[in-house]
């Protein structure tokens, strides 16, 4: 949202989006990520293309994408794009790979939802024989055959890091240690201890695969400003509105403030001042044993004014105290 308070153009948008990632580069925040959706209440279609401009004006934050939708994506494209992206940004750029929380790309690229299993495990498949970045031969059913194959740019240092994110089926998790890749747990809603048996079932399949210990992360929402009443109301209001349109297509209630208040105390929520969202954030790190811990800052149309200020609190204030707290707790 603007500055007159009406929403942005999602040129607009976009451009905000670039402010942002480099006052995070300038502050010393670890990752910039960006989430793919083809809707009208999200900007960012392509995260690549945003992240390159990004490349240009930023010198030691990684850029990624969160999450790249490969189910209705080419992987030989995908792996082109971020390939080039790593060389544009010297070694910088990351890849998560996922299904995506919405189903419009499908539709909009030609793809049948009856495939929608089919086609995320065969071009996961693809995707991490490309990973290796030498000849590929690969045969599917959704994509034409690769036989000896090489694929262009490679990057200079012959890894392009790549995640995958789950939502917190069993079958995902599974997925993510059989393709021997890092784990991303999207936790959206509820006590986030309860995702603790899908890091376990990770961890075990890592084990009988004989793979290496990979890293583990979760993703979240919140938003933090000077104090916990500025930050509520910098995010309530927004967040109902999102929480409700994306709720009414999925038949789901609307959204209490009740409910609202016990996913802050007690839920995936980390909504505050600097203090309240580092000692939540320590201790969901703390509980779940987890390496990493992307906060998703814009969930609705959080004013852009109250969005700076978020990331330059999130960067000089919460991030060391969350890793002071976890020094402290060893």
């Amino acid at each position: 949202m603007g500055a007159n308070g009406e929403l942005m153009s999602h040129p607009d948008s976009l451009r905000q989006v670039i402010k942002e990632g480099v006052l995070a580069d300038q502050i010393g925040i670890d990752l910039f990520a960006l989430g793919e959706h083809h809707r009208p209440d999200y900007s960012i279609s392509s995260p690549e293309m945003v992240l390159a401009g990004l490349a240009g004006l930023t010198n030691q934050i990684k850029l990624g994408s969160a999450v790249t939708v490969l189910s209705s994506d080419d992987p030989v494209r995908v792996f082109q794009r971020y390939s080039t992206l790593d060389a544009l940004s010297n070694g910088r750029a990351q890849v998560m790979l996922g299904r995506g929380s919405f189903t419009e790309s499908f539709p909009l690229f030609g793809y049948d939802l009856a495939d929608y299993e089919v086609l995320f495990d065969e071009k996961l498949d693809l995707f991490t024989k490309l990973l290796k970045e030498e000849p590929v031969t690969w045969r599917g059913t959704k994509r034409a055959a690769l036989n000896g194959v090489e694929v262009f740019p490679k990057t200079e240092s012959g890894h392009l890091d790549t995640w995958v994110g789950v939502g917190g089926s069993p079958q995902s998790v599974l997925r993510a240690a059989n393709y021997d890749l890092p784990l991303m747990l999207a936790i959206i809603g509820g006590d986030p201890r309860r995702f603790s048996r899908y890091i376990e079932l990770y961890r075990r399949a890592e084990q009988q695969l004989g793979s290496g210990k990979h890293l583990v992360g979760i993703h979240s929402p919140g938003f933090v400003a000077d104090t916990d009443e500025e930050a509520i109301s910098a995010f309530w209001p927004y967040y109902r509105v999102q929480r409700d349109r994306i709720g009414a297509e999925r038949g789901w209630g609307p959204v209490s403030e009740t409910e609202f208040k016990r996913e802050l105390i007690g839920g995936s929520l980390y909504v505050g001042s600097p203090e309240t969202v580092a000692r939540k954030m320590a201790k969901t790190i703390g509980d779940l044993g987890v390496d990493r811990f992307d906060m998703t800052y814009t969930f609705g149309a959080q004013p852009a004014d109250a969005r700076m200020r978020h990331v330059e609190l999130y960067g000089t204030k919460v991030i060391p105290m969350v890793r002071e707290l976890l020094s402290e707790n060893g």
